[in-house]
């Protein structure tokens, strides 16, 4: 008798414990909103505002629909301040030749994608051949990086076919 009371008060006590607990619910997994895609080269330096004259000149060399394509591609892109430190009287001859215009342009490109990581793997004054066919010096100087002399200035904007650095000087190929 004595058994059967110990296992009737076990039992209570195991249904006591679970009642408590029927009210919690099981953990569900949240679910995210899928990320929206992300811009394309053309649209994200749009997008942020500075890069006003390199737009026109893209749209003037006629090279929207190709930084608009699958790419990857990697844009060392100058701001309007660096395109600023052009003469008006150059940049304005610049943007009425179109073949020249697009030499410039292309240069600022590498294909691939090449993040800042990659970069800084490589040695002072490397050599990387751009889309225009050149190449262009890379440097290296106490953790900062330079592309034929221009500051690049903020690093590693994705977007859905490549890669943004942004720099401080229009680079020219020689």
């Amino acid at each position: 008798m004595k058994k059967l009371l110990v296992v009737v008060a076990t039992l209570v006590a195991s249904f006591s414990f679970a009642a408590d607990k029927k009210d919690t619910k099981p953990v569900e997994a949240k679910k995210e909103a899928p990320k929206a895609a992300a811009k394309d080269i053309i649209d994200t330096a749009v997008a942020a505002g500075s890069f006003k004259t390199l737009a026109t000149a893209l749209t003037e060399a006629g090279l929207i629909d190709t930084l608009k394509g699958a790419g990857p591609f990697t844009v060392f892109a100058p701001t309007d301040d660096a395109f600023a430190k052009i003469a008006k009287k150059d940049l304005d001859a610049l943007l009425k030749d179109k073949k020249k215009l697009a030499a410039v342009l292309t240069y600022h490109v590498v294909p691939g994608k090449v993040m800042a990581a990659d970069v800084v793997k490589m040695k002072d004054g490397s050599k990387v051949k751009t889309v225009e066919g050149r190449e262009f010096t890379l440097g290296l100087k106490d953790g900062k990086v330079m592309v034929d002399g221009a500051n690049v200035t903020k690093t590693d904007i994705e977007t859905s076919n490549g890669v943004i650095h942004v720099i401080d000087t229009v680079i020219m190929p020689k």
